[in-house]
């Protein structure tokens, strides 16, 4: 995430899709003080963060001083940066205890109050620091480099400058800027209204399961129930669930349509070709690796009906069906884990990496870096937040106590162990790196996880749903989110052309992409029409082109873990050197000097070699079983 804005909320948060929750939720007051995360170590009470905020506020008006004096001097350029650096990251940690204690209670007003007032101060700062980059884009390259000569504390703000002129096409004049500065705060509009619907006032049904449970459907209660070993009631919470969605399709289209047309309003107002041209340019990635994901996928689906084939067989069923993707395919099976155990499996699983790296993760329990449990109110799924440069990284879970969960721990900690060392590595103006290779850590992290299970575990039946588990994880990580990205350039595409997008148009946009990919027509995996409207369902979409990085990094990662898992100690070692290079380069540099092109098919081939190397495995342990 490079830092092209001038100064914003340094959210180095990564969110994971693991929508997990307990059918039973916890009061907030009966969890252990021990899982809950320590926001103290951001301010010690909400008294001390508005004393803090309001020392912030009353300093906005400094970054005045330098206004048209950037390239009088180096003098002058260092003191301005170093002072848009000590904003940004005072607004970060401000931002980050306001957004944590809201998802802790997304019912509670006063937070989500609290996390306005951040991002209003936010917006007036960046109103005031527009001219920063107008002044700066008159600079050429060698004047930088004479002006870092000239002032060494420049350095570290090298990447900066050069980012900024390199964007300098799309930078506008200081009074045009000035005005995109004010459309910050209501350009998040739609997504701040669909978090706080989706999670908070959406009326989610009820359901009576087959043993006479009552489940409450929200999302934390779908995903629990959605994967019960027991079909009908599988069907009867898909029903309920997508039924209750469909209601409001009308109303989730028209907040989404909104978040298109602020994405278009920028990108025509910064002369950029096309939405997915100026997303990508933040951090200078091509925009050929977006339509190669797509079109390696597409290429390779014959080797995802596959694995929908072989989940259909392990099922017993005649038909697969949509709601049958999150069932256990080994019954019987029902994988449990405590935190505790959870800990330890994933702590265990660290060895390649070395001590120094366990140590680190060790931090993050005792240090109470993490919110372990659901309760009512608090925000679905899981994220980690390391933009608290100064303090340390926090994750949010919704531990349930499934491996799933497990590997949301391993996820999650990936991310926050990213942060860790960015942040102890690098300056805070290098310190922040970009999505496109946050997700590699994550993944990463479940890589190690997986392969300690499958290393000590003979058991076929474990095996089994573990060796499923890692498919399940490629499914949704490498097939499905691209299937989401797809969904996303396509309808940023229709919206640039003008085409009408009302809750019916996504949905039909959405399920002529669901269809394809999961083989409906060809009778692979049969999907109710009801089931389209899942893209109401995807927080990520009022994100900017966010979801492909998730595949675009598994697959990096799974190159990457492959050669380490194999005892390559300078793989480790490049591991750890990625995590600590933050944003000292831009992201496809950084994965190369890790050892990994994006810009070629080689890790897509790698990961679509160990999918079918998985099932090869599979289906050995089957043939053994039934000819036995």
């Amino acid at each position: 995430m490079r830092r092209r804005w001038i100064v914003g909320v340094s959210m180095m948060m990564a969110i994971s899709f693991a929508e997990s929750g307990r059918g039973q939720m916890q009061e907030r007051t009966e969890i252990p003080t021990a899982q809950q995360w320590r926001l103290e170590d951001l301010y010690s009470s909400d008294a001390v963060w508005r004393q803090a905020k309001s020392e912030v506020a009353g300093r906005l008006d400094e970054i005045l001083q330098y206004k048209g004096k950037l390239t009088d001097s180096p003098a002058s350029l260092l003191a301005c940066l170093t002072l848009n650096s000590e904003r940004s990251k005072a607004f970060g940690r401000l931002h980050s205890y306001a957004s944590m204690k809201s998802d802790q209670d997304t019912r509670d007003a006063t937070y989500l109050a609290m996390k306005q007032e951040v991002e209003q101060l936010i917006t007036e700062y960046n109103t005031r620091a527009s001219f920063i980059e107008p002044e700066l884009v008159t600079l050429e390259p060698a004047t930088v480099d004479k002006f870092i000569a000239d002032e060494p504390g420049l350095k570290v703000y090298r990447m900066y400058l050069m980012d900024v002129l390199r964007a300098k096409p799309h930078t506008l004049s200081q009074q045009e800027e000035k005005i995109l500065a004010r459309t910050g705060q209501m350009a998040d509009g739609p997504g701040s209204v669909y978090t706080v619907f989706s999670n908070a006032e959406m009326p989610y049904p009820q359901i009576t399961l087959d043993d006479g449970t009552v489940a409450t459907l929200n999302k934390s209660g779908y995903a629990l129930h959605r994967a019960s070993p027991n079909r009908q009631d599988r069907e009867a919470v898909f029903q309920a669930f997508w039924t209750s969605i469909n209601k409001f399709r009308q109303t989730f289209g028209v907040q989404l349509y909104s978040h298109l047309q602020t994405h278009i309003f920028y990108t025509r107002s910064r002369n950029y070709e096309s939405s997915l041209h100026r997303a990508l340019d933040r951090n200078n990635i091509p925009v050929e690796v977006y339509h190669s994901l797509i079109r390696n996928v597409r290429n390779n689906l014959d080797t995802f009906h596959r694995y929908l084939r072989l989940r259909q067989r392990m099922l017993g069923v005649d038909t697969l069906k949509y709601s049958d993707l999150y069932a256990p395919v080994v019954k019987g099976l029902d994988l449990k884990y405590t935190i505790d155990q959870g800990r330890d499996l994933y702590l265990d699983s660290l060895q390649p990496l070395g001590p120094e790296y366990r140590k680190a993760a060790e931090s993050a329990f005792a240090q109470r870096w993490i919110d372990v449990y659901p309760t009512p109110g608090k925000r679905s799924g899981a994220y980690s937040n390391g933009s608290a440069y100064d303090v340390h990284p926090y994750i949010l879970l919704n531990f349930n106590g499934q491996y799933d969960d497990v590997s949301t721990l391993a996820h999650e900690m990936g991310h926050a162990l990213h942060s860790y060392y960015a942040n102890k590595t690098q300056p805070f103006p290098l310190a922040e790196y970009s999505t496109f290779v946050a997700e590699v850590a994550s993944t990463f992290n479940e890589t190690l996880l997986i392969h300690k299970m499958l290393r000590e575990i003979k058991d076929d039946d474990t095996r089994l749903s573990l060796l499923m588990n890692y498919l399940d994880g490629i499914k949704g990580t490498v097939f499905r989110q691209t299937q989401f990205a797809e969904f996303e350039l396509r309808m940023h595409e229709m919206a640039e052309r003008g085409e009408p997008l009302t809750g019916d148009a996504f949905t039909k946009l959405y399920g002529d992409i669901l269809k394809e990919y999961y083989g409906h027509d060809k009778g692979v995996c049969q999907i109710d029409d009801l089931y389209t409207v899942e893209w109401a369902y995807i927080p990520h979409f009022y994100y900017n082109f966010y979801v492909y990085q998730y595949s675009t990094s598994f697959t990096a990662a799974t190159a990457l873990a492959e050669e380490t898992l194999r005892g390559d100690e300078s793989a480790a070692q490049r591991y750890l050197r990625f995590i600590s290079a933050g944003g000292s380069d831009y992201p496809i540099t950084v994965l190369k000097e890790a050892g990994i092109d994006m810009t070629t098919a080689e890790p897509f081939e790698k990961t679509m070699a160990v999918m079918n190397r998985t099932m090869d495995e599979i289906e050995a342990i089957l043939a053994r079983r039934q000819g036995g």
